[in-house]
């Protein structure tokens, strides 16, 4: 059975790639790296077994799903291009054309703050995923399971905002929907930098859930109606913030609980001791505060969060990067 192929209109077509990525906030010269990611495609399930060694189980790099278990393989094309695919059962997946489908409507959205998707293949019973390989690992490794050295004030105030500005652009450009944001979902670049993996942005499968995590990180409005909204998007930013200011997994409830009740000592991971200022450690917590409301409508909207981050990242703080805790 040959490869499926759903593709967007001709218009639409023409449209994903004619355009140019954004031009502006980049820094350090990465628009020309931005611009050599390659352009979105349909691959061949031959070509993504040999990238793989026919899918082979040393080069799985992560696993997910109760129901529907996916995997993510290390692959390499030519010249020593690294990839990473997301392999998914047939079963999480069933309408081929819809998978295909929302992983086009996914791969036109082009951004340095992303893990871009690059492509994708449905072929016979395989549903695949193709993005960009993050060769330094999740943020869940280094805020939770470091071996040298704590992550620094610097580098998580850095996560915080790279994260929200790739939200930002995904809800410009009308991928407002996030599924299940957690420290497993930020990686990081070969500079060290920190970006937001691009399957987040998926919509749900069949028998997939929006999150993964225990009810006690979930937002409040998902588990009354199951449903995950804009907000509910800022809720989960809300606790990812609250893993960046404890270094550890933190219900949101027990969290709140010490911030009302001004114990902000126990909340805070006593690593960060003397690397920030009183007032920018307040203000972050404020604005995990305010991303945790229980009503989805009074939560931050994404570009204000950007604008309450961006004065908290020093430059001196992020110049040795994540590489530096390695080393």
């Amino acid at each position: 059975m040959g490869c499926f192929s759903s593709k967007p209109k001709d218009s639409q077509r023409a449209s994903l790639e004619d355009s140019h990525p954004e031009k502006i906030d980049l820094e350090n010269g990465r628009l020309a790296e931005l611009e050599a990611v390659p352009d979105f495609k349909e691959y061949s399930l031959e070509t993504l077994k040999a990238a793989t060694r026919g899918f082979s189980a040393e080069l799985i790099v992560s696993e997910s799903g109760e129901k529907a278990p996916n995997f993510v393989y290390k692959g390499k094309f030519d010249e020593n291009r690294f990839i990473a695919i997301k392999r998914f059962p047939k079963s999480a997946w069933p309408d081929a054309k819809g998978f295909a489908d929302e992983a086009w409507n996914v791969g036109r959205v082009r951004h340095e703050r992303l893990v871009n998707l690059i492509g994708y293949c449905v072929e016979d019973d395989e549903r695949l995923l193709v993005a960009e390989f993050m060769p330094h690992d999740t943020l869940a490794k280094h805020l939770f399971h470091w071996e040298k050295q704590p992550m620094l004030w610097g580098m998580r105030v850095r996560v915080a905002l790279h994260v929200v500005q790739a939200l930002d652009h995904c809800s410009n450009n009308n991928l407002r929907l996030y599924h299940d944001l957690n420290a497993y979902r930020v990686m990081f670049d070969q500079d060290g930098d920190p970006r937001l993996s691009c399957f987040g942005l998926m919509k749900n499968s069949r028998d997939g859930k929006s999150y993964s995590t225990n009810l006690a990180y979930t937002p409040p409005e998902y588990l009354r109606t199951g449903r995950v909204t804009p907000e509910s998007v800022i809720y989960s930013f809300g606790t990812m913030l609250l893993d960046l200011l404890s270094g550890k997994h933190i219900p949101p409830s027990h969290a709140l609980d010490l911030i009302h009740g001004k114990n902000l000592l126990t909340l805070m991971d006593s690593h960060l001791e003397g690397q920030f200022s009183n007032d920018d450690g307040a203000e972050f917590i404020r604005l995990a505060s305010r991303c945790l409301q229980f009503e989805p409508r009074e939560r931050p909207h994404l570009k204000m969060l950007v604008t309450a981050l961006l004065p908290l990242q020093r430059i001196t703080e992020v110049a040795g990067r994540l590489v530096s805790l390695n080393q």
